[in-house]
This record gives structure tokens, sequence and C-alpha cells, in this order.
């Protein structure tokens, strides 16, 4: 398959159950009567954010500055980091960091600078879905993605698409595990660990936000935010903002142009009584950035005609006019929707229940020839060197619900849940005619009468891939408090079934298949907090995953041999120790993972493949330190050191490779972050610096990316109410600052050098000026 985007997905029809729980959970937001004692906050503030997890830590109680429609210069670290009592590793970024970021920036981008991640980025603005992020060398298809309770990740690939998710505006907090998701989270693929998002709160008054910025590449966005408030006698608020981002390719031809809407509507009630109806659409036709072999980034850089599409068409040309950059945009749609809600059933009985919907869409194109595509039966009656576009388009769909039980009794905090998911994921390689313009009619494919068709009136399809799935999870755990709640301890145990059925017409393989798991998953965690300032925590936490739709009908591994893999199966264990005072917090955690058939995406020749790493050992240390406000100044610090072995010799087509003790590919040795941040209110900014060490591309380690080091600053001024305006800001973003050119990240990672990896090329120097206001 072209490497590219990989799109969302969603399910063409909910079952009975998922209907019905989204229906209840529908009924309560809109028919509940208003809480007489709800409170009304002055104008502009919000609520804090609830529960999103039975193992989430509380929100913690903060000294907040509120000045309408911001929370400003509080927030420890400038927003990197906040105090957190969970026992396992993980991080939080809070809205001081996200409000001095670009609009445009992902939630890919706000991790960045957390121990452990390593994002890798084809532009510098966030537009681009060519992205990727590691998490202590794991792919972000070994990373679980939530959004308030709802699954992000791609169903047949598991990758995540940070571009759709939500407008950075909209975010109340972006959290990464790095080790550990937790028990009740609707994932299957989290080794690497647990991405979860939350919208802020609708507030309680009617106004709104907005902002426009402009700057580099002809980078224009704009953002929109309207806000109800409370709605009659409802008790009902809610949030619906609009955005429309445009940008030039910052290297080679091409441009983005995107439109996304997101909405929050929100029912509080009685003690701890929530529903929230929360939904997400987005529209994109994206440009696509070649990824480059290190010989012709060495050779040229980054704007090397070798290692970009052709701005202009020409069918005559060595490669037949198939680099030509039109034949490559890619249009995508997606439309999520959830109605997480949690209702108290008794004093000490809880239930949290989130169903889901969702659908998108997606065409992943690339140019090619008449005779390249097979597309001549060698009569003579066939332009060989007819240039045409080869689409391949994904249509997905899902539904599914998550739902648990949280009853407290005496010393024990007892979860019961039930995670159930349907998808039904469908792939399509049609082709379309080229005129002499190098144009192609509808790109989104949507009409057969617009793509190919043989003699008999019959689409023309290389091939195609039709898979169900189903997910059945079962889960328990106890939750255990001693020695006055300072000593916790946590077990718990999931059962997760996975039933998979599909067809495919591709060559060469065969035409039905099906899998079916059932993978026991249990785990422990122990967190002793030895004084108030103190604390230390243990957690040894089981992960599987299945191979990726194609590996469903025979995986593709390094060699091209055609092979059923097996599923993934890994066992971590985190040390950790973590500090907090008046002035300071941060943490130290130890990590161990060991992996069983270690899965590795990966490109061989044009077809999305997953590799079987054999086993893989991945040892390391993290470190956070963040500093609460001081005199306005917040630093903050973290690093990272890495050391992941290859455990197997790696099957080839001529026996197996002496991987066994070699560097587990994608896993730079050291990362380290820093940012300073400064918030009076009025005046603020944030510098930040980013080192990424060198990393292996091969499973040989006979080629291996270089290290980079980049750097952002964003300065501004926030204003006194205006009129109607609520403190206006203006703000200016630089991201790669000193232009830096460099590869930020391996996009195919393959056994040796003579196989030819690719990697990303990071984004040049970019500059934003945004201006911004609430109403």
């Amino acid at each position: 398959m072209p490497h590219a985007t990989r799109h969302p997905a969603a399910p063409r029809a909910c079952p009975l159950s998922s209907r019905l729980t989204l229906g209840v959970a529908l009924g309560a937001l809109l028919g509940m009567s208003v809480d007489p004692a709800l409170a009304t906050p002055r104008k502009g503030s919000t609520t804090p954010p609830g529960p999103q997890g039975t193992t989430a830590p509380p929100d913690k109680a903060e000294t907040l500055t509120v000045t309408s429609q911001h929370v400003v210069g509080t927030q420890p670290g400038g927003g990197l980091i906040r105090e957190e009592d969970a026992p396992k590793s993980v991080s939080t970024i809070g809205t001081d960091f996200m409000r001095k970021q670009a609009p445009s920036a992902t939630a890919f981008d706000m991790v960045s600078l957390l121990p452990g991640a390593n994002v890798a980025s084809s532009d510098a603005l966030g537009f681009s879905p060519q992205t990727n992020i590691t998490v202590r060398g794991l792919g972000g298809d070994s990373i679980g993605y939530l959004l308030e309770g709802m699954p992000l990740n791609d169903i047949a690939y598991y990758n995540g698409y940070p571009g759709q998710f939500a407008d950075t505006e909209n975010y109340q907090s972006v959290s990464l595990a790095q080790g550990a998701a937790d028990l009740d989270a609707p994932v299957l693929n989290a080794a690497g660990g647990l991405m979860n998002m939350t919208f802020r709160n609708p507030s309680l008054r009617a106004g709104g936000y907005a902002d426009v910025s402009y700057g580099s590449y002809n980078t224009n966005r704009q953002f929109l935010r309207l806000e109800t408030g409370q709605i009659g006698n409802t008790g009902l608020r809610g949030f619906v903002s609009y955005s429309h981002g445009y940008t030039d390719n910052w290297r080679g031809p091409g441009h983005d142009e995107r439109q996304h809407i997101d909405f929050k509507f929100l029912r509080e009630w009685g003690d701890g009584n929530r529903v929230s109806l929360i939904g997400t659409w987005n529209t994109m036709v994206a440009s696509y950035y070649p990824t480059v072999n290190k010989a012709n980034w060495q050779a040229q850089g980054p704007h090397g005609a070798a290692n970009n599409l052709a701005a202009s068409y020409n069918p005559n040309n060595a490669a037949g006019g198939t680099n030509y950059w039109e034949l490559y945009r890619q249009p995508e749609r997606i439309a999520y929707m959830a109605a997480p809600a949690r209702f108290t059933l008794a004093r000490n009985l809880h239930l949290k229940v989130t169903p889901y919907a969702q659908w998108s869409y997606g065409n992943n194109p690339s140019g090619t020839t008449m005779g390249d595509a097979g597309l001549c039966d060698g009569t003579g009656g066939c332009d060989m060197n007819a240039v045409v576009r080869a689409n391949w388009k994904q249509t997905s769909y899902r539904s599914g619900f998550n739902t648990t039980l949280d009853w407290q009794l005496g010393n024990h905090d007892l979860v019961f849940g039930y995670w159930y998911d349907y998808s039904d994921d469908s792939e399509h390689q049609p082709f379309t005619a080229v005129n002499a313009q190098g144009y192609a009619t509808d790109i989104w494919v949507d009409r057969i009468s617009r793509t190919l068709l043989d003699a008999s009136g019959q689409q023309v399809n290389a091939g195609s891939y039709h898979m169900v799935s189903q997910t059945n999870a079962l889960y328990i755990g106890d939750r255990m408090h001693f020695l006055r709640r300072r000593l916790m301890v946590d077990v718990g145990f999931k059962e997760v079934m996975l039933d998979r059925t599909g067809t495919t017409t591709s060559a060469g393989v065969q035409t039905a298949a099906g899998s079916n798991s059932a993978t026991p998953l249990p785990r422990i965690a122990i967190r002793y907090a030895i004084t108030p300032h103190h604390m230390v925590f243990f957690n040894t936490t089981t992960s599987f995953r299945t191979p990726d739709e194609t590996a469903l009908f025979g995986g593709v591994t390094a060699s091209g041999i055609t092979t059923q893999l097996k599923n993934e199966y890994s066992v971590s264990e985190e040390l950790g120790y973590r500090y907090n005072d008046n002035l300071l917090m941060g943490s130290l955690t130890l990590f161990n993972y060991d992996f069983t058939n270690r899965e590795i995406q990966t490109q061989i020749g044009q077809i999305e493949s997953t590799i079987n790493g054999g086993g893989q050992t991945s040892r390391g240390v993290d470190v956070e330190i963040g500093m609460k406000p001081w005199h306005h100044w917040a630093p903050y610090v973290s690093g990272e050191y890495l050391h992941a072995t290859i455990d197997s010799d790696i099957p080839d087509g001529d026996g197996l490779l002496a991987t066994r003790g070699k560097t587990a590919v994608e896993s730079p040795r050291l990362q380290a972050s820093a940012g300073l941040s400064y918030d009076d209110g009025h005046f603020f900014g944030m510098a930040s610096i980013h080192y990424v060490g060198r990393q292996y591309a091969t499973f040989m380690n006979d080629e291996r990316m270089p290290d980079h080091t980049t750097g952002n600053l964003a300065i501004g001024y926030r204003m006194d109410d205006h009129a109607f305006l609520t403190h206006p800001e203006f703000r200016m973003n630089f991201n790669n600052i000193t232009n830096q050119h460099y590869l930020s990240g391996v996009a195919t990672p393959t056994l040796t050098a003579a196989n030819g990896p690719q990697y990303y090329v990071g984004g040049g120097l970019a500059v934003l000026f945004t201006a911004a206001t609430g109403f």
C-alpha cells in the first residue's frame, strides 16, 4: 500500500446494545430537571473536568487566577507537569502550555516535550497528516488514543491521526501514560502507553472565543467557538466550534486545507451525576511530502528534486509524469460522536458508560502508468505509458460502548466492567484517468462512473479488503487502601476476546480469512506515600495486540515472504518516585519491557506491512521536573535514557539474520527537553528545546538516523477587557526557530540498509501570528 495517511474508522450500523445505551445517555442529557443548587461562577469561567477513568487520578486542587476566558500563569512547569498520584508513569499537559502554542498544533505536538515522547512530523505547523509518535521506542500504532473515553485508533492499522481528533482551543488537558493503559481503557494495542484527551467543559454563561492566524507558507487559520451558557431551566449547556485552516507546502509543491467542527453539551445534577454529548467532524484535502532515503537526503537536502514531487505535469519525463503533485492529493473525512455519562446509583456505587459511533473515509492515492498498474493486456490496444491515478480508498464504520461499575466497600474500591466494539472496514484500489493537464476527476472517488471501467462496465480494481471485527472485553479490579490510605494496592484482570473475519480480492493471497483471540491480561500496582511530599510506586502490566488488517490475509515479512503473523504479547514493569512541595514537583521512573513477537509497521514495496521483530527487551529511565510559578517564571526539564535490544534472530529469505543483541529500531538512546515559561497575566512567553539522539533504521544496525535538536518560541501580550471583548491577546509563534534541516523520524524501518529505509523530513522555520479574544 502507498505509504501515507491512514484513516480512523467507525461503524456502518450500531449494534442494538450500542443504540440503546446511546439513547439512555441522550435521554438523561435532555430530560433531567435543573438542580437549584447549581453554582453560577462569574462570566467566562468553567468547571473542572469530571473523572475520565476508574484508574485515573482525581483532579488536583490548584490556586487559579481566573480572568474571563483565561486561566493564566498558575500551572507548574508552564503547564507541562501537574501533581499525579496514579501508580504508574503519567504526564499531563495543561491549558497554560496549550494556549501558548500555535493554534494549528496537534495533540502529538502538545506532548512532544514529555519524557519518552518523540514526534516525527513532516511540517512545522501541524497540518500534515504524515506524522508519527514513538514513546520509549514504541510506535504510534502501539499507543491507545482516547477522547473522553472514546477510542480513536484506526481500526485496521491502529495508528492515530491527531489532526482529526480536536481543535487545540477545545482541549482542557492532554495526558500521556508512557507505559500502562488504564484497566478500563477501551483499547487493544496500548503496550506503548495511552494518550487521553479531554474537552473543556462548556461555560455556564453565554459567550464565545475566536482567533485568527496568519504566517509562513501562506498559512491562514480561523477559529470560532460559541457557548450557549445555561439553556433555560434545563440545566443543559454546551459549545460548538468551527475552524478553517490553509497552508502551502514548506518544501515542494502542494497545499493543505482543513475544516473542523467540535461540540460538547453537558448536563450535571445531584451528587456527581453528569451526561455529555461530544462530537467531532473533520474534512481535509492534504498534500503529500515524500519520505526520503539517506543518500538523497545527504546529497540534496529537503529541497532537492529527488526528495519532492513535481510542480508541473509532464507525461514525457523519465517518471512518466507519475510524480506530479496533484496525483497525490489525499482527501479524508471523519465523524465521531460519544455520550460519556456517570451516574451515582447509591452513596458508594457509581456507574460510568460511554457509548460511541464513528465513520471515516479517506483516499491515499499515487501516480502510476497503465503498464506499471497491470492495466494493459499486451495486445497492443493499450498505451503502456498513459498516466493514471491509483487510488487506495478506505471506508470505516465503528460503534461500541464501555461500561464500568465502581463499588466502594470499606477500604476496597471494586471495579466491574465490560467493553464491546464492532467495526467494519472496506478498502478498494480503483483507478482514475488523467487528462492532458494531469488532472484526475473526482479525487474523492465516490462515483464509479468517474473511475476506469472494463469492457463489461465494471470498475477496474487492483484489489480490495473487507474486515469485520468484534471485541468483547471483561475486566475486574480491586483497589485496596491501607495505613490510613497511605498505601494503595491495585489488582486487576482483563480478558479480551477479539473475533475478526475478512475477504479480499487481492492477487496472491487467500480470499477469506478469520482469526479468534482470547487473551488474559493480569496486572498489579502499588503506591505508597512516604510523606506528604514523597511517593513511590510499582506496577506490572500485560498487553497484547493482533497484527494489522493486511496481515490477517497473510502478512508480508521483511524478506517479502507471506506468512501468518502471531499476536504480540508484552509484560512491562515500572518502579517510580515522585516529589512535590510548594515550589518543585517531579518524578523518576525506571521501566522494563519484555516483548514476544514484537510487531513493527513498515512499508515493503508499495505495501504497508507488519514485521515480526521477534523478542525485544527495553529498559530505561524517565525523569521530569517542573517548578511552580516563581515571580511568574516556571521552568521544566525532562529526559530519557533507553536501552532496547532485539532478543532473537529475524527470518529473511535465505534463513536467519543475526539480529540477536542488536539495538531495536526507532529507539534513540537519549532524549531531553527543557521549557521556560513566563506569564504575569499580560506579557507571556514560552521557550522550549528538544533533543533526540541517534536511532537505528535497520534491524541489522547498518544504517541510523542522525540526532537533532530543535527549538520553539512563543511570545505575546494579553490585554484587559475592552468593551464586549474579554482579554484580547496577540501572540507570535516561532517553530524550529533556528531553521534546522533534519530528519524527524524513521518512516519505514527495514532489515538492512540495502532494503532502503525511508525517513520523515522535519519542517523548516515557521512563524505564525495569532490574534484571539473571548466575548
